[in-house]
C-alpha cells in the first residue's frame, strides 16, 4: 500500500509542478492530493515498523551472498528513513511557502502549518524534498528490480516480500 501511495504522490508531484497557473484549480487540487498522500505515508510506515518489530522475519535465503544481504539491509533502512523524511520535508516546505496555500487532508480537514512563510527556508526545503523524493523513487525501483531478479533466479524472495509462503524448490 505504501509503495502505491509513493508512486501516486511522485506522479502527482510531477504533474502539479508542470501545470500552468492558467489551470489553477487543477493545480491546487493536485497539490492537495499530493499533500494528503504525504500526510498518510508516515503513520502507515510507523505502523509497518511496529508490525515488523513484533513479527519474526522470514529466514534469509542462504543462496544470496552475504554482501547482498548486507546491502539489502542498508537499502531497507534507507527506504524507511526516506519514507519518513520526504513527507516531513514536503510538509515543512508547504509550511514555509510564501503563498501560504492551506494544507488539507482529503480536502476536508485543515492541517495547520507549524512554520511561517519564509522564502529562503521554502527554497531550501523544497529542493531537499525534491532531491530525496527522487532518491526514494530510484532506491525503490532498485529494490523492485532486485526482487524480480531474485524471483527470476528461482528464489522465494519476492513471494516472502508479498507475504506468501515459499514453495518447495523443484527437484
Amino acid at each position: 500500500m505504501v509503495a502505491g501511495l509513493v508512486v501516486a504522490a511522485f506522479g502527482i508531484g510531477l504533474v502539479m509542478v508542470a501545470l500552468p497557473l492558467t489551470q489553477l484549480l487543477a493545480k491546487i487540487l493536485a497539490y492537495q492530493a499530493h499533500k494528503t498522500i504525504g500526510l498518510l505515508v508516515p503513520p502507515l510506515v510507523a505502523w509497518r515498523l511496529v508490525l515488523r518489530a513484533r513479527r519474526p522475519r522470514p529466514p534469509e535465503d542462504p543462496g544470496i551472498a552475504a554482501w547482498q544481504r548486507r546491502a539489502a539491509g542498508v537499502g531497507h533502512a534507507a527506504l524507511y528513513v526516506l519514507l519518513m523524511v520526504v513527507p516531513v520535508l514536503g510538509y515543512l516546505s508547504a509550511s514555509t511557502a510564501p503563498g501560504q496555500i492551506e494544507t488539507t487532508l482529503f480536502l476536508l480537514i485543515p492541517v495547520p502549518h507549524l512554520l511561517g512563510p519564509d522564502e529562503a527556508s521554502f527554497n531550501l526545503l523544497r529542493g531537499i524534498h525534491r532531491l530525496l523524493a527522487w532518491s526514494l523513487v530510484v532506491l525503490a525501483a532498485g529494490h523492485a528490480v532486485m526482487a524480480l531478479l531474485h524471483h527470476w533466479q528461482g528464489r522465494g524472495t519476492l513471494r516472502r516480500m508479498l507475504g506468501r509462503p515459499d514453495r518447495a524448490p523443484a527437484a
